[in-house]
C-alpha cells in the first residue's frame, strides 16, 4: 500500500495497490444532493475527493477493473470545480482567501470568465453558472481539507481545556 500518496489518478497510472472503495462512489453520486463527508485527519478524504474528480471529469480508464466499472454505464463528464486548501497556507483568513482566490483564477481561466468578482463567494457562484451554461451539466463543487484552517488556528486541545478552566476558577 502507498503512504501518502492521496491522488487517485497518480496512484492507477503508477499500479499502485489501490483498496476498491468505487462501489460508494457509484452509490453516492446517485444522490442529487449535497454531500460533507466529515471524517478525522488521516483518513483518506483525500484520496476519497480525487477518486469523486476522477469519476466526475469521466475518467473511464482509470476505473478499469474496479467495481464502478461494472456498475456505471455511462460515463458523463462534468464540469468540477476542484478546490484544494493543500495548495497554499491557510495560517489566517487573509492567506485562506488568497488560496481561495489563486484557485478561483485557475478556474475562471479555464472557463474563459473575465469579469471578476471582489468576493469570492460571488466568484464562485459565477464561475458555477458559467460553467453550467457553457457545458450544459450540472457543475460538481469538491473541496478538500476544507478544516486545515480550523486545525492550523486551533490550539491543541490541553491547552484550550487549561484556558478554560483557567477562567472558571
Amino acid at each position: 500500500m502507498p503512504i501518502g500518496i492521496q491522488d487517485f489518478e497518480k496512484l492507477r497510472t503508477e499500479e499502485c495497490v489501490y483498496v476498491d472503495k468505487t462501489q460508494y462512489v457509484y452509490a453516492l453520486t446517485r444522490k442529487s444532493r449535497p454531500f460533507f463527508l466529515a471524517r478525522p485527519r488521516r483518513f483518506g478524504k483525500s484520496l476519497f475527493i480525487s477518486t469523486l474528480k476522477a469519476y466526475f471529469l469521466g475518467k473511464k480508464h482509470l476505473f478499469e477493473g474496479l467495481a464502478i466499472a461494472a456498475l456505471e454505464k455511462d460515463w458523463i463528464e462534468y464540469p468540477v470545480v476542484y478546490i484544494d486548501f493543500n495548495l497554499g497556507s491557510v495560517d489566517c483568513m487573509k492567506t485562506v482567501e488568497i488560496t481561495l482566490n489563486l484557485i478561483l483564477d485557475m478556474h475562471e481561466n479555464k472557463w474563459e470568465i473575465t469579469e471578476k468578482y471582489s468576493s469570492p463567494s460571488a466568484r464562485l457562484a459565477n464561475l458555477i453558472e458559467t460553467a453550467y451554461k457553457k457545458s450544459g451539466r450540472k457543475v460538481v463543487v469538491l473541496v478538500d481539507e476544507y478544516d486545515k484552517a480550523r486545525w492550523k488556528r486551533t490550539p491543541p486541545p490541553k491547552k484550550r481545556l487549561h484556558r478554560l478552566t483557567k477562567r472558571v476558577t
